[in-house]
């Protein structure tokens, strides 16, 4: 028997949420049971009121607002509380076309992906600014060159995961958990797909693209952390190396004075090559630790992929 949850997060949603749940699907091919789980990630309107009147199977809620990333996992292990094959993710102000959710569930069905994300027509997004969209598509490739995957629009939240996929997921940043999931899931070898979708009129401006300059730094930021969790040791020798290489050029140059009988010793540029080349050194030393850190991570994913299932059994 197959049973998907659609989840949405939502903060302050009272009046999207209503349309949004009125799109979405009861019933699908392939599938047993459908069943919606709304995230309330701390509103102080009529958000969790209206998820009971529309018709919402589950709700839970933070306290306080946690944001995005947080409230996404909170939705995954709900989902996986409640028996879910499959993890649907939209959002709650009705941004993609609930018509499409079937696509997204297609692949994984067909065991042909255990990740599926929703592509955008970014270019035909009327409210997308023509920067905006230039910058998701070059977002999105750095993402498929970091995780070696061949996803084409990375910051869409409309996707869908298998259980297996669902329970090895963690998310380490507080603002946003498309970047992260997708590079995390192609560095772990799970299998990701990309599907067509559509996407509706906008509702209402973006919360998480507060600017762009702000968009830019914290995706960068988030690329730069999870890389460096996933390959520290690749991370930190390529670092290293710049220090390294203007040391050992340093050093060449006091090499060629001093060999070359000049009045003058040097000695400060001697001692900036000898500072650079320890630097280098130290840099690596520290990628060689936190590589060995991540046998730790790695060993620790295990056991959580293992109580998880667990969980999932016990239920």
């Amino acid at each position: 028997m197959k049973k998907v949850i659609i989840q949405i997060p939502a903060f302050n949603e009272e009046n999207s949420l209503p349309i949004t749940l009125s799109k979405l699907p009861k019933t699908m091919p392939g599938i047993d049971i459908v069943e919606w789980l709304v995230i309330d990630d701390g509103s102080t309107d009529k958000t969790v009121e209206v998820a009971h009147k529309y018709g919402a199977h589950h709700v839970v809620s933070h306290v306080k607002n946690q944001g995005l990333a947080k409230t996404f996992m909170t939705g995954i292990e709900a989902c996986l509380c409640r028996g879910a094959d499959i993890i649907v993710n939209t959002d709650a102000d009705n941004q993609y076309c609930a018509d499409d959710i079937e696509k997204l569930v297609a692949p994984i069905l067909n065991g042909k992906a255990e990740v599926v994300v929703g592509e955008r027509p970014i270019f035909e997004i009327n409210h997308f600014s023509i920067s905006k969209k230039y910058l998701q598509k070059l977002g999105s490739w750095m993402v498929r060159t970091l995780s070696k995957t061949n996803v084409q629009d990375a910051p869409s939240g409309f996707r869908a995961y298998s259980r297996n996929a669902a329970m090895r997921l963690n998310v380490f940043n507080t603002y946003t958990y498309t970047l992260e999931t997708i590079i995390q899931a192609g560095r772990s070898g799970i299998s990701i797909a990309s599907v067509p979708i559509r996407t509706n009129e906008d509702l209402r401006p973006s919360r998480l693209v507060k600017s762009v300059p702000h968009y830019i730094k914290q995706s960068v930021l988030t690329m730069s952390r999870v890389i460096t969790t996933y390959k520290p040791l690749t991370v930190f020798l390529w670092l290293s190396a710049i220090p390294f290489l203007i040391g050992a050029l340093l050093l060449s140059r006091w090499l060629l004075f001093y060999l070359g009988d000049t009045p003058a010793t040097h000695i400060p540029s001697l001692i900036l090559s000898i500072g650079c080349i320890l630097v280098g050194i130290q840099l690596a030393i520290f990628g060689l630790i936190a590589d060995i850190i991540s046998v730790n991570r790695k060993l620790l994913e295990d056991i959580q992929y293992k109580l998880r299932s667990e969980m999932y059994l016990a239920r």
